[in-house]
């Protein structure tokens, strides 16, 4: 199997190196990843000027753009071969619920979707996170398993790991995604330079729908939530009434 890593907190994060380390055994490893932190990203492409790919002494490939720029730059510019898989992480933190709308891990999953093999994008729960080698091993199981018993194309795996040592994890959940509140304001401050003012985006909100059967609450049972997810974004369930609705509109 060959698989390509990527992640959003760029080439020198400890959760890439863990999880890059921990793939090694099962699997040909290609690191192509951002050259500096490139969290909230999302799914932006850089469109506006050209980039660059270097490689680092450790045999990294790094990017002077986001994690889709990474995944999109390795799957048609510089790989000679296609992997079989896309894994992202190990992310310093949590991409729960609504996080995965601004997260660049689970974007640069996402954009393996084009391989029409399942992603994983990992992240670890915690604000200062330290048992990346318990994440990295529950990488290592999902992606062996995967490698034997495949699951539907097209499909992003959303994988949250608690921050726990390996023997302490609860199991696997899937669990949906749950949201949270409103995020907190954004924190203005005077510019230093004098030009009136500039702003801090403030954190993130704290847990709202986060009952079971929910990612939030996986997590804080000790299980690591799995959440599919996929990048039809259409609503099917309004179609009809909103079908209905536009018929009361004049027609143009």
């Amino acid at each position: 199997m060959r698989i390509l890593v990527s992640n959003d907190d760029g080439y020198l994060a400890p959760g890439l190196r863990a999880l890059a380390d921990a793939l090694c055994s099962v699997a040909d490893v290609v690191v192509v990843a951002p050259e500096r932190n490139r969290s909230g990203a999302s799914n932006s492409l850089t469109l506006s000027r050209p980039l660059r790919v270097n490689r680092a002494s450790s045999g990294f490939y790094f990017v002077d753009g986001t994690p889709t720029d990474c995944v999109h730059l390795a799957l048609f510019g510089v790989l000679r071969e296609q992997p079989d898989l896309v894994v992202s992480g190990i992310n310093a933190g949590a991409n729960l619920g609504d996080d995965v709308i601004y997260s660049g891990t689970v974007a640069a999953a996402m954009e393996g979707r084009f391989l029409g093999l399942p992603a994983i994008a990992v992240s670890l729960v915690s604000e200062q996170p330290t048992h990346y080698a318990a994440a990295a091993q529950v990488a290592k199981d999902m992606v062996t398993n995967l490698s034997e018993n495949t699951i539907p194309g097209d499909t992003i795996l959303n994988v949250n790991v608690p921050d726990l040592p390996y023997g302490e994890l609860a199991g696997f959940e899937v669990a949906r995604l749950g949201s949270r509140h409103q995020a907190e304001p954004v924190i203005a401050m005077p510019d230093p330079r004098g030009n009136g003012s500039v702003y801090w985006i403030g954190a993130t909100g704290a847990e709202h729908d986060a009952g079971p059967g929910t990612d939030f609450h996986a997590v804080r049972e000790g299980k690591v939530a799995v959440t599919p997810l996929h990048t039809d974004l259409t609503r099917t369930t309004a179609m009809d009434s909103v079908t209905a609705w536009l018929e009361r509109l004049a027609h143009p």
